[in-house]
């Protein structure tokens, strides 16, 4: 027992150590209607809130409520230089790994939403 339990400790420390959490990112932002996210939070579009891909939400663990990227805050900047900080609140299904799908308010900050999609925007936990 006491071997599984070192054994897990030890694989937990390699997720959170794996996790891309100090670098600056670049990818695709597009925005969707926020509801009930998988952080457990019901969110409206006025809120400046972040769905990352299933890679990178799931590099904090398997967990949706709980998980420990929940509530952390994202810092992103458009090619224009722009800025917004969000909120991961959801798993975005339809995102490559370093993409990003912002609440209405969030994309609102950093272009007009007939862009529809923003390109090469960089962003990084905070």
């Amino acid at each position: 027992m006491f071997i599984f339990i070192v054994a897990t400790l030890l694989a937990w420390i390699a997720l959170v150590n794996s996790a891309p959490v100090a670098l600056t990112h670049s990818g695709d932002v597009t925005f969707f209607p926020p509801g009930l996210g998988a952080c457990g939070k019901i969110n409206v579009a006025s809120d400046l809130i972040v769905a990352v891909s299933f890679e990178f939400f799931n590099g904090f663990g398997p967990q949706s409520n709980g998980n420990p990227v929940c509530g952390r805050k994202i810092k992103a900047t458009a090619s224009g230089g722009k800025t917004v900080t969000v909120s991961v609140e959801d798993k975005c299904a339809s995102c490559a790994q370093f993409d990003l799908d912002m609440s209405p308010g969030a994309f609102d900050q950093l272009a007009d939403e007939r862009v529809g999609r923003l390109h090469g925007v960089t962003w990084h936990l905070l």
